[in-house]
């Protein structure tokens, strides 16, 4: 039987600026359909790491795979067709309605200078329903809360189609209701689409309760990667965040969390 084939794999992927080295042979594998979060201190080169997957920073050296073929093999609008991509930051100053914004993610599926079709339309209109967001479309961007924002972005990467979702902290800045609103969204988008899912996040509780696996960054070197139980015990997180931890079940799940030490 043929192995099937991940969705990503990244083999000791290097990345440099102004001679100074952010990631330094980071590998992963992710296979078609995972939830993979992406922790780690300020400064260990998550959001870097993801924004190489997506080529919008150029590995100094390594080789990234997007569903087996080599990432330089993609033009750009192939890539977006195959990768979706959730920024950090918001759309506070682009002048444009939630509908037309969303529409923006259409872009790899059109030709310069044609009209959109019905077809687009369609799957703008099914971007933002999944996102929760249907009832924003006429809304201008500007008027957008930080949540609303949140599913807006969400909304117009799904519009692209494509099997894996990058999220460079999808829940910062956020109140812990919105916080709770885009984990829940993001947990049923990978429950009823099986698309491919790495976010970045802090938050290593929500990470060990919404994600298959676990990969751990510091000072740009791939320390972890596992399950989460296996993230989640006290010489791991001690040697990640030099930071102790106190250990609790989660009240309805059993699961096990971590609140600082020191917060007693």
């Amino acid at each position: 039987m043929t192995a099937a084939v991940p969705a990503l794999e990244v083999r000791d992927l290097t990345y440099r600026v102004d001679g100074t080295t952010i990631l330094h042979g980071v590998s992963l594998r992710v296979e078609a359909g995972r939830h993979v979060s992406i922790v780690g201190p300020n400064g260990a080169g998550k959001s870097t790491f993801l924004k190489c997957l997506n080529r919008i920073l150029l590995a100094a050296s390594g080789e990234i795979k997007v569903n087996g073929r080599p990432l330089a093999a993609y033009s750009q609008p192939k890539l977006a067709r195959e990768i979706g991509y959730v920024p950090q930051g918001g759309t506070d100053d682009i002048p444009f309605t939630v509908f037309e914004f969303a529409m923006l993610g259409r872009y790899p599926h059109l030709s310069p200078f044609t009209p959109t079709t019905e077809a687009d339309e369609e799957a703008v209109r099914n971007a933002l329903a999944m996102a929760g967001a249907s009832e924003l479309a006429e809304r201008p961007c500007y008027t957008l809360s930080g949540g609303e924002r949140q599913r807006v972005l969400i909304a117009a990467a799904l519009a692209q189609d494509a099997r894996i979702l990058l999220l460079d902290e999808p829940t910062t800045f956020l109140d812990p209701h919105h916080q709770q609103d885009i984990l829940k969204l993001l947990a049923r988008l990978h429950r009823e689409t099986n698309v491919t899912i790495l976010s970045v996040t802090h938050d290593i509780n929500a990470a060990a309760m919404t994600s298959d696996e676990i990969l751990a960054l510091r000072d740009g070197r791939a320390v972890f990667h596992g399950p989460p139980a296996d993230l989640m015990q006290e010489k791991v997180l001690l040697d990640l965040f030099d930071q102790s931890f106190l250990f609790v079940p989660h009240p309805k799940t059993g699961q096990r969390l971590v609140i600082p030490e020191d917060a007693q």
